[in-house]
């Protein structure tokens, strides 16, 4: 499991997989988010939106990361 360092919470997912560089632009992100592509908390997730905090497991395409804020 890869651990994502951000330094302010809360973090919009498709903000977050884009500059953590796991989709390649904003518009990919949201496209795999809304198709239902992305497990936020164990959970499928299709808001594009959906704020992120410290604690939160993202999962996608086999990934798993963990957010913590430092």
């Amino acid at each position: 499991m890869t651990i994502i360092e951000i330094t302010q919470e809360p973090v919009e997912l498709f903000k977050l997989l884009k500059f953590e560089s796991i989709l390649s632009s904003g518009g990919e992100a949201k496209h795999v988010i809304s198709e239902g592509y992305v497990l936020v908390n164990d959970q499928v997730e299709t808001r594009k939106r959906k704020k992120i905090s410290s604690g939160d497991t993202i999962e996608f395409n086999g990934e798993k990361y963990t957010v913590r804020l430092v």
